[in-house]
């Protein structure tokens, strides 16, 4: 079978094209020291993100497998983003740092290749999408450890409170990611909070962001003072696409994917996009799931798991703060509260930024949009965005996991 390489002479892989599976297994054959002499290879492409091409190749003699995952040249969403294909080596290089930063938490990088624009990794086929797995009311109860310990290492570690700040500087312009941050900087900070032509608005919720939203100017300079921390306050390396769709999960384990965001912003930005999307999974269950034991059950859970989340990355962050602090000034007296203050305050702000755009913008959660009774999805799309306005707004009132709790039972009372 010909190739789309080898019909335009690129089967050697010399030069960038975009694979398709045949591809892939020609690419792991002859690119990758991975597979044993004589492997029989068989090749799925099990991407279903925005942006890439991800391939699934197995030996089907002995199981053994791996993952390659290409950047197109745009982004699978919308051919209206442009987006750099050097994304994959920022994935790829964040993956093998995070690696090292929370070991166990990111899946393993063997090979990445500048010219094709690909790399080989660790497959988890033995865990599944946490989104997936959420939608079908299962439950994690180590995830909130998990997801706090990645969030401190890989968010503190990086910071100018840890390393050497000619160090930071230069990991800072190592990953510069203009073309990514532009789609946070519009889907995100703007898009959700006027009438964008561009906005995927189911129409039962459009006269409520109307009038809760798009015509609140107080909450429109908000959106805009947090738009311009986001560009400017190089703070940590974040992973910066942190969400449910971004995390592979099994019971005992839990394994974050996805970093091609990552750059150096405010560390809220990615603790936020975890509570939110916990957010969306507790809204799913509040309008799928019959009255009972099991939904009280699971309710519950995510309740529980949002209130951990929240206080062990504090309580977490303070004494990795105490371990391997270097700044001589960060030890002042106040001044670690000071800065895991404003941390909780970007924190709060992600969460509300995230629940209002992937409500009214163009890249939705099928958390909420795979709702079939209609009422009920209007219902708990007012409450992202009712939730979502608060979080923005009273971003300085939420200092522990129990603030949180209670602005979700208050909005949602089952």
């Amino acid at each position: 079978m010909e190739t789309r390489g080898e019909k335009w002479g690129m089967s050697d892989f010399q030069a960038y094209f975009t694979m398709k599976e045949p591809d892939a297994i020609e690419y792991a054959r002859t690119k990758l020291d991975f597979f044993a002499e004589g492997a029989k290879l068989t090749c799925e492409e099990i991407g279903d993100g925005n942006l890439n091409y991800v391939f699934r190749i197995v030996d089907e003699n002995t199981g053994k497998s791996v993952i390659i995952k290409q950047a197109g040249p745009v982004a699978r969403i919308s051919d209206e983003f442009k987006v750099s294909t050097d994304r994959n080596r920022i994935e790829s290089e964040i993956l093998q740092m995070q690696y090292k930063l929370a070991p166990g938490l990111v899946p393993q990088v063997y090979k990445y290749d500048v010219v094709m624009n690909c790399c080989a990794m660790e497959d988890l086929s033995d865990h599944e999408i946490m989104r997936k797995a959420l939608m079908e009311y299962k439950q994690f109860p180590l995830f909130a450890d998990h997801i706090t310990t990645f969030l401190v290492n890989t968010l503190l570690l990086t910071s100018d409170v840890v390393l050497h700040h000619k160090e930071k500087k230069e990991l800072v312009k190592r990953f510069v990611n203009p073309d990514l941050c532009e789609i946070t900087e519009d889907l995100v900070y703007t898009e959700p909070f006027y009438d964008c032509p561009r906005n995927d608005i189911f129409p039962a919720t459009r006269a409520f962001a109307k009038r809760h939203l798009w015509e609140d100017e107080a909450l429109q300079l908000e959106t805009a003072k947090l738009k311009f921390e986001f560009m400017s306050n190089a703070q940590s390396l974040l992973h910066g696409d942190l969400h449910t769709g971004s995390i592979f999960i099994k019971p005992d384990s839990t394994k974050m994917i996805d970093p091609e965001f990552a750059f150096y912003g405010p560390a809220g930005y990615d603790v936020g996009n975890v509570i939110a999307n916990l957010v969306f999974a507790y809204l799913y269950a509040d309008a799928t799931l019959e009255e009972g034991e099991r939904r009280d059950v699971h309710m519950e859970w995510l309740l529980a798991t949002i209130e951990d989340i929240v206080d062990t990355f504090q309580e977490k962050f303070a004494q990795a703060w105490q371990e391997h602090a270097t700044e001589r000034t960060a030890g002042y007296k106040g001044f670690r509260e000071y800065y895991l203050g404003a941390i909780l305050r970007d924190t709060a702000a992600a969460a509300g930024l995230e629940l209002c755009r992937r409500t009214l913008g163009i890249a939705h959660v099928k958390d909420i949009v795979s709702i079939a009774d209609s009422t009920a999805r209007e219902k708990a799309e007012r409450a992202c965005l009712i939730l979502g306005k608060k979080f923005i707004m009273e971003r300085g009132h939420y200092t522990t996991g129990a603030d949180y709790v209670r602005a979700i039972r208050n909005e949602i009372r089952y």
